[in-house]
């Protein structure tokens, strides 16, 4: 019998809060520049380290930057939400918000990984990873009653596992990998669906 096609990743969303520099850091480092668009939801205060983008992606095969309102989304590219803005997914393009924070964050998990469940369904994967509040548990929730594929970072490898945690008491369905395993379990999934996502399918590291 003719196993079914895996569906398409056309887009990855992740969520982090305290110690989420680093842990992003880990996970960006297995994707190569060919993987499907990235939009990242970092809590931050609202007069956040401007030059976080460019901590970020020191590095990297992926390039990163802070989104541009209504800014195309493309292959190969980490979308930050900047400091005190919403980050939202539409088809084909981010969008910024200055709606009122949700649970006191503004970018908010929530509000990213819930757009993203509505614009793109099955084709989106969604990441929480360690995180000081329950933000972001919602929005796991929402990209998997959507059908996309939901990852959480093993609450004992996350600097903080309440977002982890929670996440888990609302989607228990949810894969749960240590930090170190998510970057590769992504591009393998990307790579699975016939995509170019494994770094070292590239052709190595390195910023374009």
């Amino acid at each position: 019998m003719k196993r079914p096609a895996r569906r398409p990743v056309e887009l990855v969303v992740i969520g982090a809060s305290l110690g989420g520099l680093d842990a992003l850091g880990v996970v960006l480092a297995a994707l190569g520049p060919g993987f499907p668009p990235v939009a990242v939801a970092q809590h931050r205060s609202p007069q956040g380290e401007s030059r976080l983008a460019h901590l970020l992606g020191r590095g990297l095969a992926v390039e990163v930057g802070e989104v541009e309102d209504k800014e195309p989304l493309s292959p190969g590219r980490v979308y930050l939400a900047p400091a005190d803005y919403h980050l939202l997914v539409e088809e084909g393009r981010v969008a910024l918000s200055t709606e009122a924070p949700v649970a006191f964050s503004r970018p908010s998990i929530d509000v990213l990984f819930e757009s993203a469940a509505r614009a793109y369904g099955p084709r989106v994967v969604g990441v929480l990873l360690t995180a000081s509040s329950e933000d972001g548990a919602e929005g796991i929730a929402a990209v998997h009653r959507a059908g996309g594929s939901t990852v959480v970072q093993a609450p004992k490898t996350a600097r903080s596992p309440v977002a982890p945690k929670a996440a888990l008491r609302l989607t228990p369905g949810a894969r749960v990998l240590p930090l170190e395993e998510i970057g590769p379990f992504l591009a393998n999934e990307v790579a699975q669906a016939g995509g170019r996502g494994l770094k070292g399918v590239q052709g190595g590291a390195g910023r374009r």
